[in-house]
């Protein structure tokens, strides 16, 4: 007789859920080194505490453990570390004693199976960055593993269902609170980073204008040397100058003269060359010389 099923189980849809509200992490900018380990939780906890909150331990240690360390005290990068590794610590500790104290009970009760999870376990390769990153993924692991535990306390009435959600809640925060440590950790560095960085930016900026000013007042100075020269001349010189133009002038009109141009035309050219030469010409008299040198027909 074949097998028949009562029930629709999971066919890896509450594993793309999952995997779909978390955004990817950025590990483009990372060129660090990892160790490619697999990974499997089968709890929701366990898969959810993963999903959100190992990647985000695993960037925020690199940039303390790497980054901060470039431009900052080495020792206050090691006591931020050790921090990190002690928190992580003490949640083994508690987590390794809540799986003893499981199994005693277990033992107690006469259990000898442990509730499963219908829904497919989350297996993926992980990229393991540095040593916290590995002790925190070997806690996520042991969380993993009590949840069912506790899970089949509950079911067999040894816990109730407050004590179980009172105890499963303190484990997650526990973990997930090393999590947020190093990140806001991570944050006070960057800021610190940060204003160091603005008064050697500061520094840099005036060096480069101190840098620049002399040769800025070296050019203003050839320039109103320049202007010096030009602007003033011997007496004898600006009249020869005057007197050039005012020949160029006159020579221009009388190149007018020669071909047909309109008598008013020729006036009010010679008017305006007498006016920009400046040396007391007499409108009419240049007017009539270039209409008396001019060969073309009569007007």
């Amino acid at each position: 007789m074949s097998e028949v099923q009562i029930v629709k189980v999971d066919d890896g849809g509450v594993n793309a859920r999952i995997l779909a509200r978390q955004a990817q992490a950025d590990f483009r900018r990372i060129e660090a080194a990892s160790v490619k380990m697999t990974a499997r939780f089968t709890s929701a906890e366990g898969k959810r505490l993963f999903v959100r909150m190992f990647n985000t331990l695993q960037l925020n240690t690199h940039f303390i453990s790497v980054i901060a360390r470039t431009r900052l005290d080495h020792d206050e990068i090691a006591k931020i570390e050790a921090a990190l590794r002690t928190q992580i610590e003490q949640a083994s500790e508690r987590l390794n004693r809540s799986i003893d104290e499981a199994e005693v009970l277990f033992q107690a009760h006469g259990i000898t199976a442990v509730a499963t999870y219908d829904a497919l376990p989350l297996e993926l390769d992980v990229h393991v960055l540095s040593s916290l990153s590995r002790r925190y993924l070997e806690l996520l692991g042991k969380l993993d593993q009590l949840m069912p535990l506790m899970q089949t306390l509950e079911i067999h009435e040894v816990l109730s269902s407050q004590q179980l959600d009172v105890q499963r809640a303190a484990l997650k925060r526990q973990v997930r609170n090393i999590a947020n440590g190093a990140r806001s950790q991570a944050t006070a560095l960057r800021r610190r980073m940060n204003q160091l960085a603005r008064p050697e930016a500061a520094d840099a900026k005036e060096a480069s204008a101190s840098a620049a000013a002399p040769v800025q007042n070296a050019q203003m100075a050839d320039a109103d040397r320049d202007a010096d020269d030009v602007a003033w001349l011997p007496p004898e010189e600006a009249d020869a100058v005057e007197t050039s133009e005012a020949s160029e002038a006159l020579v221009g009109v009388n190149d007018l003269a020669g071909a047909d141009v309109p008598l008013r035309q020729l006036q009010g050219e010679a008017a305006g060359v007498a006016c920009d030469a400046g040396d007391g010409l007499n409108l009419d008299d240049a007017a009539g010389d270039a209409i008396g040198s001019a060969s073309g027909p009569s007007i």
